[in-house]
């Protein structure tokens, strides 16, 4: 390792992207936290990419920051205040170094030259882009496609900083399990039949599998299965999982807009599956070990995207516009739309199958 990284008293580690992308991020920061651990550990982040650093025991502080330069809907107002507010608070931390981790289509170098003017003097990112000055080691990925939490790592290991331990990290204690336990038994949810979480939102519509297909879904968990459904989701996709359950013909509750994302990752390791969209809650089901069933549209690569390390499915259907990237769907949405509910409910048959035939072999 460069001495300089080693006699860093405090070290700053960059994600500006989405929940998920933060939580792929953890097997990273794990592994700078085990090569250097009387280091101060900090985390840069969204506001919803904050939570998980408020979750991460490797973390020992957070600062939130809304980048322009990470806003696809456009949302935020033209102040470059908030850029000089964020130097002004970087350099009054005095890092002596910042690792910025970016997915292979961002760019590093805007939040390169952000830690430049707060006088970081150590700054690693990924990239084949000329860099100048703005990176003190540039360094250049693998050619081959990485999942994030590869690619995370790797970036890492191009200073020396590695670990064996790449679970994702999202603390959870178990009085917050017993907790939300007692809330759903409070609710009618009891341990007779397993829980299924069902979270139908997601910020991009083209990730988004249809209101409908959902509806077919959360009816079969219960008549199939005898699942005991549980709809999650934010305070702005109410009005979505209203919808979903006036049209269903069995019943099911909502936590939808009641659950931060503690409370959300306990309700996902209280219960036996998640059914989702490649979205957050589909990592923190793979954080918290429960298997899940993700409807994973062909925007993303899935070698890139999918579930860590837990047992899961990935449905789709092959489309040739694969891997477009695009958060609007511009055609029919085959990709998902051709996936029925059965298929769905069948690989959640086969994972609680699995479940059950693993607590066997324990016993």
């Amino acid at each position: 390792m460069d001495t300089r990284w080693r006699q860093a008293s405090r070290i700053l580690a960059i994600r500006l992207d989405s929940l998920g992308d933060v939580l792929l991020t953890t097997p990273a920061i794990h592994a700078i936290k085990k090569t250097l651990p009387r280091a101060h550990l900090t985390l840069l982040a969204s506001p919803i990419g904050a939570q998980v650093g408020r979750l991460c025991p490797d973390v020992d502080d957070v600062i939130v920051y809304n980048a322009s330069w990470m806003d696809p809907h456009r949302l935020l107002p033209q102040d470059s205040d908030r850029e000089m507010s964020a130097i002004r608070a970087l350099k009054e931390r005095s890092f002596g170094g910042a690792i910025i981790f970016t997915t292979y289509r961002q760019s590093p170098l805007p939040t390169a030259y952000l830690c430049y003017l707060a006088d970081i003097p150590l700054r690693l990112g990924g990239t084949a882009d000329g860099a100048g000055s703005l990176l003190t080691t540039r360094h250049k990925l693998p050619p081959d496609p990485l999942h994030e939490v590869e690619r995370g790592l790797n970036l890492v290991a191009a200073i020396g900083v590695v670990t064996n331990e790449t679970d994702l990290v999202l603390h959870v204690g178990q009085d917050d399990v017993d907790l939300i336990r007692s809330e759903l038994s409070r609710r009618g949810v009891d341990d007779a039949s397993p829980v299924a979480i069902v979270h139908p939102g997601c910020n991009f519509q083209a990730r988004t599998y249809p209101w409908r297909s959902y509806v077919g879904v959360a009816d079969l968990l219960v008549e199939r299965l005898g699942c005991q459904v549980v709809f999650t989701g934010s305070p702005d996709e109410r009005p979505l999982i209203n919808t979903i359950r006036s049209w269903m013909k069995q019943d099911a509750i909502s936590l939808a807009g009641e659950t931060d994302l503690k409370c959300l990752a306990a309700l996902i390791k209280a219960a036996d599956i998640v059914v989702t969209n490649n979205t957050g809650p589909a990592h923190v089901a793979a954080a918290m070990k429960t298997p899940v069933v993700v409807l994973f549209a062909l925007t993303n690569p899935p070698w890139q995207w999918g579930p860590w390390m837990v047992r899961h499915r990935l449905l789709n259907k092959p489309v040739p516009c694969s891997y477009c990237y695009n958060r609007t769907c511009p055609t029919g949405h085959e990709c998902l739309a051709l996936v029925t509910p059965d298929e769905v409910v069948a690989a959640a048959r086969e994972l609680l199958d699995e479940s059950a035939g693993l607590r066997e072999e324990r016993c």
